[in-house]
């Protein structure tokens, strides 16, 4: 008998997505022609877009286009080079000083993506014996960066300290890490910093926190879920956050002690072996920077919009979940449910995404809501109408007897 032909790869992928399609899962792209704030092209169609991640209007920030078009212009596109070799300019030496200091810590490293920062950290963090603890619904990125390092992942229920204490004592000699996301990207909750700071303080444990969606929008000054719980680097030695949400821009960083730095361009492969990116990006999130400390009133303005969504979406009874963040999900259960309603909102002009699994657990398929300071109050209206007349007349449906979509 001859030997038996391998499983090709490209029919397994093609079978697989074929299971989603039948499933009504599979993912596509929609392309965007224009954006102006919170409006989008698409299609040939004008939408008010409540999807972006532009938590604090600053993508199309005449500061930050103003010093991104002043570098392209004295050094060109790319950066051309890994940091480590000759693509270190100072740009980014000085966008590293400017996040360093707004968050408190002694210095602060620059990655491509922030899906690097946190593969990179925690691979450089952990060995094989070590444990990483994580909550549930943590960023698939600080997932990966725990099986990339091949410690034991162990993972809790959500914002379940207790749950994670055992966890960390189940494993008492290892050395431990314990990372969560400061702000939950799909839920929109602040993770319980205070209570997982304090365990990891008895536990002899690290903390690592990804606050990708709580920089720019949370705390004082902006610095984040980390510096709005009241803790600094003792307690948090590890932080990454995102450049390409709240600071318009695009890009990550890790913060933490100079030990940790110096570490970390030693043994985060992702940092080591990337091209830098472009010096005029790191000029125009540093200007970001300047702009989300200063402009306090963008954060207020947020907050005011926040507050106002949501009661507005209570009075319509909409199933809110428990979120004060710039992320507002309403919790649908059923992926046809989601996408029907995201197609409803559309006839309306809304763009408003529909998240299913496997990006969230099964039955929990939402609308993904999210507001900027680009928003405006009437803005928030025409949302909750348009939610009040979609949800109201299937409920109208129902009652009649119509069949829905379950």
């Amino acid at each position: 008998m001859g030997t038996p032909l391998r499983p090709d790869l490209l029919q397994r992928l093609a079978a697989q997505t074929s299971e989603r399609e039948r499933a009504n899962l599979r993912r596509r792209l929609r392309t965007i022609e224009h954006v102006e704030g919170p409006w989008l092209e698409s299609g040939g169609r004008r939408l008010l877009g409540f999807c972006s991640n532009d938590y604090l209007g600053l993508a199309q920030h005449p500061q930050l286009i103003a010093a991104l078009k002043r570098v392209v212009d004295d050094e060109g596109v790319g950066g051309a080079s890994a940091h480590l070799i000759c693509g270190h300019r100072r740009e980014h030496a000085q966008l590293e000083e400017a996040l360093a200091e707004w968050t408190g810590r002694e210095r602060a490293l620059l990655f491509s993506t922030g899906y690097m920062a946190n593969l990179g950290t925690v691979q450089a963090l952990l060995a094989r014996g070590d444990v990483c603890v994580q909550d549930k619904l943590n960023h698939a990125c600080l997932l990966d960066g725990a099986q990339l390092a091949g410690a034991e992942l162990k993972r809790y229920p959500h914002a379940d300290v207790a749950a994670a204490a055992r966890q960390l004592q189940s494993r008492p000699q290892a050395a431990a890490l314990l990372a969560t996301d400061g702000v939950f990207s799909m839920d929109g909750d602040v993770a319980p910093l205070a209570g997982l700071a304090a365990l990891c303080a008895r536990e002899h444990a690290m903390l690592m926190v990804d606050d990708a969606h709580g920089l720019g929008v949370l705390g004082a000054d902006g610095a984040g879920s980390v510096q709005a719980a009241g803790l600094g680097q003792r307690e948090v030695p590890v932080l990454m956050a995102t450049l390409g949400k709240a600071l318009g821009c695009s890009g990550a960083f890790v913060a933490g002690s100079a030990a940790l730095i110096v570490g970390l361009m030693q043994f985060a492969r992702p940092y080591v072996y990337t091209t830098a990116m472009p010096p005029a990006l790191a000029a125009a999130a540093r200007a970001a920077v300047e702009v989300a400390r200063g402009e306090t009133w963008r954060r207020e303005k947020l907050q005011s919009l926040i507050a106002r969504f949501r009661a507005g979406a209570m009075q319509l009874g909409l199933p809110l979940m428990t979120s004060h963040s710039a992320i507002q999900p309403l919790l649908l259960g059923n992926a046809q449910t989601a996408l029907a309603a995201a197609q409803a909102l559309e006839q309306h002009g809304l763009l408003v995404t529909a998240i299913r699994p496997p990006t969230v657990p099964q039955g929990q398929a939402r609308l993904r809501i999210t507001l900027s300071a680009s928003h405006e109050d009437e803005h928030v209206d025409q949302l909750l109408d348009a939610l009040g007349s979609h949800f109201h007349g299937q409920a109208n449906a129902s009652s009649h007897g119509a069949t829905g979509n379950h």
